[in-house]
């Protein structure tokens, strides 16, 4: 068979899709299939996600801040100097002062909690059919602590828990007002309780 020419027109048609054309060197080549042993390779150990790009910060600028940083729990004393006044302001300031002296007292001493307990409730039942206004509850301070004890215990036991009782029915309905005793009557380790009258 014999070739045939190009006519003048082809020829000009072949020219503007040439021009228009990329070259092929120019071009990426493409990515020849890879074999199934890499493939699975791939797949059995996928390469780590990206990490993503964190913006600059300093630490701790959104934490809330706040004016007091710890807590401490309140002493038994404080507990106590911030009850509300429940009785005259001028018969408070007396017997703070140590001037009314204690109708009666209950010195606690030695006792465990299971004994004082009992024996609390019955004197200041006792104390306000009477019709007794003031009397004493002697706690003491404490034994001091072993600084050789492996765990730590609280100091004065009952100087704790002789306050917590006398909120709590049945006495807390024949108390006024309790308060650290003077200097003169045991200090930090004797509560006066101001009775109230019986009705």
């Amino acid at each position: 068979m014999k070739k045939r020419r190009l006519r003048p027109d082809e020829i000009e048609l072949w020219n503007q899709i040439a021009q228009s054309a990329d070259p092929l060197l120019n071009r990426p080549k493409a990515k020849e299939p890879e074999p199934a042993r890499k493939v699975a390779e791939k797949l059995a150990h996928p390469e780590p996600a990206p990490k993503p790009v964190l913006s600059a910060f300093a630490m701790g600028e959104k934490a809330v801040r706040k004016t007091e940083t710890h807590v401490f729990p309140k002493s038994t004393s404080q507990r106590i100097k911030e009850d509300p006044l429940n009785m005259d302001n001028k018969a408070f300031s007396r017997m703070k002062r140590g001037k009314l002296v204690p109708e009666a007292r209950l010195d606690l001493h030695g006792l465990t909690l299971d004994q004082a307990h009992p024996e609390l409730i019955r004197f200041i039942l006792t104390s306000q059919a009477r019709g007794m206004r003031l009397v004493l509850v002697i706690t003491g301070k404490g034994s001091r602590e072993n600084p050789y004890d492996p765990m730590p215990r609280r100091r004065g036991v009952l100087k704790t828990q002789v306050p917590q009782w006398l909120r709590m029915a049945p006495a807390s309905q024949a108390i006024l007002q309790v308060a650290e005793a003077h200097q003169r009557h045991g200090g930090a380790g004797a509560y006066y309780v101001y009775l109230k009258r019986l009705r």
